[in-house]
């Protein structure tokens, strides 16, 4: 999965407002108790991280996006 793919999903899932906020300000312990940001800035892999959203926020996630 591109990067421009994930964020794409994560706004359709939540909506721009609410995605940016995820990513910077909610720890998910599916990343090792990191943000969205902090998993990418430490260089976890795209798939990775959109696995660990749709695990944290499993009715929240579309089942066309995951």
């Amino acid at each position: 999965m591109r990067l421009t793919d994930f964020w794409t999903r994560l706004e359709e899932a939540f909506g721009p407002g609410y995605a940016a906020s995820i990513a910077s300000d909610q720890v998910l312990s599916q990343l090792g108790g990191r943000t969205i940001e902090q998993a990418f800035a430490e260089g976890e892999q795209t798939h990775v991280v959109w696995r660990a959203v749709v695990a944290a926020y499993p009715d929240r996630v579309p089942t066309r996006l995951r």
